[in-house]
């Protein structure tokens, strides 16, 4: 279960690097065979090393790729790592024939502008993403000409987290091909000296590994080399493809001598604590659970296979109860038990019979947990040197009851008074982690989410181990007066047992001589102050022998706790505190050079002999935004020039009339043109192989009618006037289409509530260097630096190759991309002397099929085929509209049957689609969260 939480060091080499290019003729084939063993497609990745050094815990990690293009034409080449969430890459470099172009880090607003002028132009990759539950992937590609040698180099820094009494080192090997020189070297050194160090891997048995891995330690120093031959890396005495495809772990403890260690190296000190030996501490333990209907099948299951495991482990001294909410609470007994053996049966009974059902009432079940421990302190019914502790788990939003986020974490601050944590745990995907998060950490605990898998149940107990065994509470970290600035977090309410307290800050006097240090705290029998004193000569000697690591370690350290401390600060702060917390965040990102969630790297790129803009960003567990992903630059296609009636800057063949021309309803023949063409023959009432099709319309309502199943789904995205949304995106056709809301007239601003449309329409083809701005009064077609605007009093159609534009007078836009691409703009125009509503676009994608696999967004993400079941229909609360469940995506979700319009035909009436409404802004249909759509302009 060790592994499962808190990888120190978690790193996924995927350095079987991708390639494409033209397709291998036969020829190609015969002359593979003088191509070096393992090249993939005339790419040969001659050395792959990954470089771990260790200092004090704090990891400074390289990976190295080299590769060079044996093939006669030109190659791109893609480089893939994962690493850990928690760590903050801090260098990219790419180097081509011995060229390098460096990465460098920018406050994300800066980078942000880079970015979006690129994108424009189609030269812009998003290289870091969230990848499954530990992981963010960074990637970056680049075209390599033939006989060129490539270097990819990726550096990283973490501060490891001790966990169950160890660090580890968790690497996911892959490279997907064999690789001349592939090494793992790792060198840690710790000034403690090392207990124990040991390396596995799960890809490899263990006489196999014993031959390529290399393990030692004394004293302080440590080192693990894994460097398998290519015969060792073969998957069978006579394969040419890896068996590298799996785990590499190196674990590794320091000696504890005394429960603390202090470390001052440049006017930066590091102090480390982790007592041992001490009694546990009892804790009161109240477990808020969700019950509700969201809970039904699986998870329930998963949670009381848990709760029974938790409780075979439970103290005899502890104290517990169970609160269980969904629309009422239920409570297991009114006030806190002691774990004897007869109420740890009767509360094993009480687990068993737990089920699900109707609402979720947050509020209520967690007061009442509060309302407990509070009772049980005050009325003396547990002991005086115990612990409290809330752990809430839940699966979705609150939804009955008081509801509102900021209410719920107001009455529960209020509640806990600062006197215990609490602990949350959210169950899937389906809900609002940042809240959970912000609940947590402004009552002293942290959030945890907990995967739907079939390991779910272990999720669940070994966060329980973690808070198990509480040592010590209210601990407090003090120095002397004066003597220390810019100090990271120093009172903590609990020290678990295999944990690790860790504190840093600058010294006021480089030049002082000794250095002391309190850790106070109160343990199971009585009050605690463990002291540290620090010689500042023999400190300096002792650190000498650590030079050959990197000597500015612990500054370093202590500026990567810092800033993590100021952006958990900065979660639950508002107004002035947040903009002062942001900026130091920022100004200490910067001076350090770690890619955080307030800075971007900026990698340039040489791309057909054009620098190409790269934006490195990290995301966040709440919830992650997705940069444009990675496209190669393709030459621009020329215009079409023909005779014409009107000749418009930058354009080429149009056609303008009054009155006639091409609408949603009719044919495809427009008044003096030709036929558009296949790509217009959705228009048609003959088409005898409809597609699926996709729209956004009304306030604003996204409609799904997905492919192979006669039914529809439809969901809602509330957010406030002028935010902009990514409808789609695909990096291969180089189309980007995005949407601006506007509410109705007189509507507040900053409400989400009050009806919203689409008001501004954005439609980019980056490859062309071509857009569109649509707005309710005009439509900007832009070539280049050219303008052409038009009107909705025009009706005009504009072709050039690969592309064709028809305005339809004050009813539609038919932009077609070739043969495969096709959307429709409809304009609604309401009176203009109306007292609330005024005019807006609806948006739809009736011809996708040419579109790549890689096509995200709000309607973007769903061109792939997807299926769903729906069951269990039922009454809703509205008599007119049945509620169901619906299985999408691995999420089970209530949704309600309901009814939108398709505008196509009739912008006035339309035609009404029946369809499952999907609740909560689309969350557990669409990937991620509506918020990792918003885009911060149109363009």
């Amino acid at each position: 279960m060790v592994a499962m939480w808190w990888p120190c060091l978690v790193l996924a080499l995927l350095s079987g690097l991708e390639i494409s290019g033209f397709p291998r003729s036969p020829l190609r084939l015969l002359g593979k065979r003088s191509l070096p063993e393992g090249a993939v497609d005339g790419i040969e990745v001659y050395s792959t090393k990954i470089n771990c050094k260790v200092t004090s815990r704090f990891a400074h990690n390289v990976v190295t790729t080299r590769a060079v293009n044996r093939a006669d034409t030109a190659k791109e080449v893609s480089f893939d790592v994962e690493l850990p969430k928690t760590a903050f890459i801090t260098n990219f470099t790419l180097t081509i024939d011995g060229v390098t172009y460096p990465g460098n880090v920018k406050e994300k607003e800066v980078a942000q502008k880079q970015y979006e002028k690129a994108v424009s132009q189609g030269k812009t990759a998003g290289l870091v993403k969230a990848s499954g539950r530990k992981l963010e992937k960074f990637t970056v590609s680049v075209n390599v000409a033939a006989g060129s040698k490539v270097t990819f180099e990726l550096t990283y820094e973490e501060l490891l987290k001790r966990h169950k009494g160890r660090y580890e080192m968790y690497l996911k090997v892959q490279p997907k091909q064999l690789v001349r020189h592939f090494e793992i070297d790792a060198h840690i050194f710790e000034p403690q000296g090392i207990s124990m160090l040991d390396a596995e891997a799960s890809f490899i048995t263990n006489d196999l590994l014993g031959s390529a891995l290399t393990k030692s330690f004394s004293g302080k120093k440590g080192h693990v080399s894994f460097k398998p031959s290519l015969d060792q890396q073969r998957s069978c005495p006579t394969c040419t493809d890896s068996l590298l495809n799996g785990d590499f772990t190196i674990v590794y403890d320091v000696n504890r001598e005394s429960p603390g260690n202090v470390q001052v190296v440049n006017g930066y000190f590091v102090h480390f604590f982790a007592p041992q030996g001490l009694p546990v501490v009892p804790k009161n333990i109240v477990f808020v659970i969700d019950v509700s209907g969201s809970m039904y099948g699986r998870k329930i299951q998963q949670t009381r296979e848990a709760l029974l495991k938790i409780l075979d482990d439970m103290k005899k001294e502890d104290y517990l109860n169970f609160i269980l909410f969904s629309t009422d609470v239920t409570v297991w007994k009114d006030n806190l038990v002691q774990a004897t053996p007869t109420n740890l049966e009767e509360a094993r009974a009480f687990v068993k019979r737990i089920d699900s059902q109707s609402m979720t009432n947050i509020n209520d079940g967690l007061l009442r947990g509060i309302e407990m421990l509070n009772t049980a302190r005050e009325e003396h019914r547990v002991p005086e040197r115990s612990t409290s502790i809330v752990i809430m788990l839940t699966d979705g939003d609150a939804n009955t009851g008081e509801s509102r986020s900021e209410k719920i974490q107001e009455n529960a601050r209020n509640a806990i008074g600062g006197k215990f944590p609490l602990y949350n745990l959210g169950f899937g995907n389906n809900l609002n982690y940042n809240f959970l998060e912000s609940l947590a950490l402004e009552n002293q605990g942290f959030a945890r989410r907990i995967y739907e898998d079939s390991d779910a149940s272990l999720q669940l107990q070994g966060f329980y181990e973690e808070v198990a065994n509480p040592l010590l509470t209210n601990v407090e970290v003090e120095y002397p007066e004066n003597a220390i600035l810019d100090l990271t977090r120093n009172t903590y309410p609990h020290f678990y047992d295999g944990s690790e307290i860790v504190v840093a800050g600058r010294l006021a006097d480089s030049d002082m001589n000794n250095f002391k240090a309190d850790v106070k705290g109160h343990g199971a029998l009585n009050d605690l102050t463990f002291r540290e004193e620090v010689d500042m000569k023999e400190m300096d000697a002792a650190l000498k022998e650590q030079g050959y690591i990197f000597g500015d370690y612990i500054e370093r350290l202590w500026a990567y706790l810092t800033i993590e401390q100021l952006l958990e600060k900065r979660k639950n702060a508002h107004g002035e505190e947040k903009e002062n917390l942001t900026a130091q965040a920022l100004e200490l990102s910067l001076k350090y050079h770690f890619v955080t969630p307030l800075t971007s790297m900026v990698v340039t790129k040489p791309e057909d002999n054009e620098d190409q803009t790269a934006i490195a960003d990290k995301p966040g567990e709440g919830g992650h935004r997705e940069r444009g992903p990675e496209s190669r630059i393709l030459p621009l296609r020329p215009w079409t020039l023909e005779s014409q009636q009107r000749n418009w800057p930058g354009w080429g063949h149009q056609t303008f009339g009054r009155g006639a021309g091409l609408e949603a309803s009719e044919g495809v023949k427009c008044q003096g043109s030709t036929p558009l063409g296949p790509s217009m023959a959705y228009l048609t009432s003959q088409q005898s192989h409809p597609s699926p099709y996709y729209y956004v319309d009304g306030d604003p309502h996204f409609i799904i009618q997905v492919s192979g199943k006669n039914d529809s789904i439809c969901f809602n995205i509330d957010e406030k006037p002028g935010t902009v949304l990514r409808l789609l995106q695909d990096p291969v056709t180089g189309i980007t289409v995005t949407g601006q809301i506007i509410g109705d007239k007189g509507s507040n601003p900053y409400s989400r509530t009050g009806k919203t449309y689409f008001g501004k329409l954005g439609i980019t083809n980056a490859w062309m260097d071509f857009r569109i701005e649509v707005t309710t009064e005009k439509i900007i077609l832009g070539n280049g630096n050219e303008l052409s605007t038009f009107s909705w009093l025009d009706t005009v159609t504009v072709t050039q190759t690969g592309l064709s534009v028809t305005i339809n007078r004050k009813k539609n836009m038919v932009v077609s991309f070739g043969d495969g691409i096709t959307f429709v703009v409809i304009l609604h125009q309401v009176w203009k002397k109306h007292p609330v509503h005024q005019d807006f676009l609806g948006f739809y994608v009736v011809d996708s099929h040419r579109m790549s696999s890689q096509t995200h967004g709000l309607l973007g993400q769903f061109f792939q085929p997807f299926d769903f079941e729906v069951f269990n229909v039922r009454p809703g609360s509205d008599p007119t509209k049945p509620d169901a469940t619906m299985v999408v995506k691995n999420h089970r979700l209530t949704v309600t049957r309901g009814s939108q319009k398709d505008y196509r035909k009739d912008a006035r009436v339309g035609t009404k689609v029946i369809c499952w409404f999907v609740h909560n802004n689309g969350e557990g249909l669409i990937d991620g969260v509506h918020t990792d759509y918003i885009v911060p302009s149109l363009f």
